[in-house]
């Protein structure tokens, strides 16, 4: 179980990108007091977690509804992880949004924490490595992805700007090289 649990683990800690999401977090939250802060980083961890493990619960169900296979979805997800990815390398810049009472659920933890990347990654996950080590691991991503929220003062001090952005780069990096396994392993199923 520990095994299953690593190994579904790293590719959602790489889809959640608590570090890449850290600038965002940032700018979101500038000017905002530490109990506005925690107030956000709680909304947002419920928010994703709750959607994660929806999602994970009934996705197969839903997709079945809508005659989805999951070879399909795999090559969607990949395809959509691709150029999230892609779109991260090129252009980081995002707009920024004035802080709002929502702010936590919407867009921090959907769809900067639980977004496509997540969604397509924990579905696929489950068969391989069964249904409690997948939300166990996005627990502990989203638990992480809160950890580096609240200590974001800290490690943007110790990063600094250039650090996140240069950690977020080798992330989208590696995004998109998920993104490419799911599309050539939904692929290679469809073909099977």
């Amino acid at each position: 179980m520990l095994r299953n649990i690593l190994l579904a683990f790293i590719p959602l800690f790489v889809a959640v990108d608590a570090f890449g999401i850290l600038p965002l977090f940032v700018g979101l939250t500038s000017g905002m007091n530490s109990k506005d802060k925690n107030r956000i980083i709680v909304q947002s961890f419920w928010t994703a977690l709750v959607v994660a493990v929806i999602f994970i619960l009934i996705g197969r169900l839903i997709l079945k509804f809508l005659s989805i296979t999951i070879e399909d979805f795999m090559i969607a997800g990949g395809a959509i992880l691709f150029c999230i990815s892609i779109t991260d390398i090129i252009n980081p810049t995002q707009p920024r949004r004035m802080p709002s009472s929502d702010l936590g659920s919407v867009p921090l933890g959907i769809p900067l924490m639980v977004g496509p990347a997540v969604l397509t990654t924990s579905l696929v996950l489950v068969p391989q490595y069964g249904l409690p080590a997948t939300i166990i691991s996005v627990l502990l991503n989203l638990l992480i992805a809160a950890f580096v929220f609240k200590q974001s003062h800290h490690l943007i001090r110790i990063f600094g700007e250039a650090g996140s952005k240069a950690l977020s780069k080798v992330m989208s990096l590696l995004l998109a090289a998920i993104a490419v396994m799911l599309i050539r392993s939904g692929i290679q199923e469809f073909l099977q």
